[in-house]
């Protein structure tokens, strides 16, 4: 199997912070009801959706764009600090920098498709300096436009923007949800992070085990040179 490009899921993915997002939920959802967010809870209505999808299942309402501005930016503030405390976890994960370097050496295309926000996207792009490794126009993020996760509309635009078809492109997830946008958008190759899933066609643990499969087209610089004199 071989593939064009390589789509991220970011949270979870290129950046392991689910316990600081489940922190940072537990502590707003406790706030705006006065009781914490079961684990199931977590799963069923957290995890890959974005914030107006998690804000209305806690009011218990549909809320106004207004509404969805105000009190997702209230936690999205909370989730950044909690990102700030933890000095020790705010990198990259495990093999990211290796692969993501690989990928540009190897001129192999690249993207984000995330959940999260402009105003958390330009926190990661600053702290993690992400320009090293995706061009902004790369990065697909949420904008309001489109549906969140379990849709694939993330995944369709994301292969798009590289100029791929889906069949062409890897993605990386660790979420059900994800991993059943993918599935619909008709990604070719889903790599599941962390645990399986039967619509992924394989597990990694980190992302640094990604080099050792052969995934990619692509032309090393060697035979490029080899190619040039003979």
């Amino acid at each position: 199997m071989h593939s064009k490009g390589i789509i991220f899921d970011f949270n979870g993915v290129l950046y392991w912070d689910t316990p600081l997002q489940d922190r940072a939920w537990q502590q707003f959802a406790t706030h705006l009801r006065s009781t914490p967010l079961t684990i199931e809870e977590i799963a069923a209505h957290i995890y890959g959706r974005n914030n107006r999808d998690a804000l209305e299942y806690l009011c218990g309402r549909a809320l106004t764009s207004q509404e969805v501005e105000v009190l997702g930016g209230q936690k999205e503030a909370l989730y950044r600090q909690i990102c700030l405390d933890d000095q020790d976890g705010f990198h990259l994960s495990p093999g990211a920098v290796e692969l993501l370097d690989f990928l540009v050496q190897h001129d192999i295309p690249r993207s984000i498709a995330t959940s999260l926000e402009k105003e958390n996207i330009e926190f990661f792009r600053q702290h993690f300096q992400l320009a090293r490794w995706f061009a902004q126009k790369h990065i697909v993020y949420d904008d309001g436009t489109r549906p969140t996760k379990p849709a694939p509309h993330v995944y369709l635009w994301a292969a798009a923007l590289l100029g791929l078809t889906t069949p062409d492109c890897v993605v990386v997830e660790d979420s059900p949800p994800g991993i059943q946008a993918a599935k619909s958008a008709g990604i070719g190759c889903i790599i599941a992070l962390g645990r399986s899933h039967p619509d992924a066609q394989m597990t990694v643990e980190s992302l640094g085990e990604i080099m050792s499969k052969e995934l990619f087209f692509y032309t090393s610089c060697q035979e490029n040179l080899n190619n040039l004199l003979h």
